[in-house]
């Protein structure tokens, strides 16, 4: 069974983006996933179609409607749907790699793109909404966050790699950054391949590997050595 993704969006014509070319937009020529943009508008039932209001309590910008939303997610996810409905907002949990394979592993998403102020809290609570951030920082939609999370999990669909093994020593699959790549030619202004990459030796490459991980991962990234145990 392919890997569906429904889309609520008031932009529809942002996607597939950059998920129709490349890795993603083979795999999504070849069936492997399919996506399904919708737009929130054509739920909207007065003549100017609108989706938003201003926010209870008073304050700036807009809000997205509870209604309008509701009947959107039901129809693009109705009763019997496994696919978990996710909502792409700056306040979820930090996307991660784990929750990226979880999502890979299962039926598809079903993902709602926010806009404006952000969205009515009731419909987030009567849908099961999961919120999830793609980091900390804002955007003017909940559609850029939407395309990074869709690349993130058809790339770990079955076929879509032409190498399954190149995805598993990228950074966070071990709790870790990944190493430094090299590659011909062997000197390049100066500098040279690490000797022990071309030794031949693969106990000390993945020894050199290891190494060069945790100390990147110490320099850039300290949080994640507390995160979890290093695997020995």
């Amino acid at each position: 069974m392919s890997f569906a993704a429904s889309v609520l969006t008031l932009y529809p014509e942002m996607f597939p983006g950059a998920l129709g070319v490349s890795l993603a937009g083979r795999a999504l020529e070849a069936g492997t996933w399919s996506l399904d943009a919708i737009q929130i508008r054509d739920f909207a039932t007065d003549k100017h179609r609108t989706v938003d209001d201003t926010p209870a309590g008073g304050g700036a910008g807009m809000v997205m409607r509870a209604d309008v939303l509701a009947r959107a997610i039901d129809h693009a996810s109705p009763p019997g749907d496994a696919r978990p409905r996710l909502l792409m907002s700056p306040r979820g949990k930090p996307l991660t790699q784990a929750r990226v394979r979880e999502l890979a592993a299962g039926p598809g998403a079903v993902i709602l793109c926010g806009r404006f102020e952000g969205v009515d809290q009731r419909v987030i609570d009567t849908r099961g909404l999961e919120e999830v951030s793609i980091g900390d920082f804002i955007l003017s939609g909940g559609e850029p966050a939407a395309l990074v999370l869709l690349d993130a999990v058809v790339r770990l669909l079955p076929g879509v790699m032409g190498n399954a093994v190149s995805g598993e020593e990228e950074s966070f699959e071990n709790g870790l950054l990944e190493h430094p790549h090299y590659t011909r030619p062997q000197e390049f202004e100066g500098r040279e391949i690490p000797e022990v990459l071309i030794s031949g030796n693969h106990k000390k490459i993945a020894a050199w590997r290891r190494e060069q991980s945790e100390r990147l991962t110490q320099e850039r990234r300290p949080d994640l050595l507390g995160a979890q145990p290093l695997l020995k």
